[in-house]
């Protein structure tokens, strides 16, 4: 069984608990390796991100819980980086800012051509999806998720990262209501960023959250997505995205179940700065 959790968020960004109560809640799961991943810093004010008067606190708590456990289990540090077009900044430079062990490339703000404001396609809330739809394309929904996926694309093609996160988390709050993953145009932009993915040598997560929220049937990637990965021998890794500490295996076992029988019979783990593989079960 996995455990270990490398994708999880305290209350240096969206998370509801210290990062301490993470590492208390993997030592009493027997787990090995915990990873915080706070959202990254953005130019413009937001909830869930990490502040930058605040990137100096994170680095010396993490730094103090990496020594205080080290003969316990590890800990890392590391970001969940937000891409967007012309807005954010570098990947590296937040890489050496904050000193990371790793990063995790995300998308969940998208940046519609002609327009200032920015789609959000993530969070609670279908409704703010389906509005950006009508707002920003017009109710053209093949529009809007090219949009998507051109942007992770980008992100994939001009960033430095070694995980990318719940890359098909566009079809959440869809709900099969707009489009469904069987349509030839949408399996055309995931094949178009699957290739993208295996050529930049990359890390595809394997999301529990949208499962365990009840905000989706599916895990991320999941469906069409997952197998393109799977055919293309992609290297995989289980997170739970983590907002508070009881959440850090949350449906681990089904994930590893689930991804056994669809023949997947390895994840990775990161040890001593380098990435592994080792079996799924």
């Amino acid at each position: 069984m996995i455990n270990y959790n490398l994708h999880q968020h305290s209350v240096f960004s969206d998370g509801k608990d210290r990062p301490e109560n993470y590492i208390k809640k993997a030592l009493e799961l027997g787990f090995t390796a915990t990873g915080f991943s706070e959202h990254s810093p953005l130019p413009f004010p937001t909830s869930f991100s990490l502040k930058e008067e605040r990137i100096d606190e994170y680095i010396e708590i993490i730094n103090r819980l990496k020594v205080k456990y080290q003969n316990r289990l590890a800990v890392y540090r590391a970001l969940e980086m937000d891409f967007i077009p012309g807005i954010s900044d570098d990947f590296d430079a937040w890489r050496k800012r904050c000193r990371t062990d790793y990063l995790i490339g995300s998308v969940h703000l998208v940046k519609p051509d002609g327009f200032e404001d920015l789609w959000f396609t993530d969070g609670p809330d279908y409704k703010i999806y389906d509005q950006g739809i009508k707002d920003f394309f017009g109710g053209d929904i093949r529009k809007a998720v090219k949009t998507f996926y051109h942007q992770t694309n980008r992100m994939i093609e001009t960033q430095q990262f070694e995980i990318i996160g719940h890359f098909d988390k566009i079809k959440m709050h869809n709900r099969n209501r707009f489009f469904t993953e069987e349509e030839k145009w949408y399996r055309d932009l995931v094949n178009e960023t699957v290739e993208l993915i295996k050529q930049k040598d990359l890390i595809v997560e394997i999301n529990t959250r949208g499962l365990y929220k009840k905000r989706s049937e599916t895990l991320f990637p999941d469906g069409y997505a997952l197998q393109q990965v799977k055919e293309r021998n992609i290297p995989i890794l289980i997170s739970s995205d983590a907002h508070q500490a009881e959440e850090v295996n949350m449906l681990f076992y089904y994930a590893v179940n689930y991804l056994a029988g669809k023949g997947f019979r390895k994840v990775m783990f990161f040890e001593n700065g380098k990435w592994t593989e080792i079996p799924l079960k």
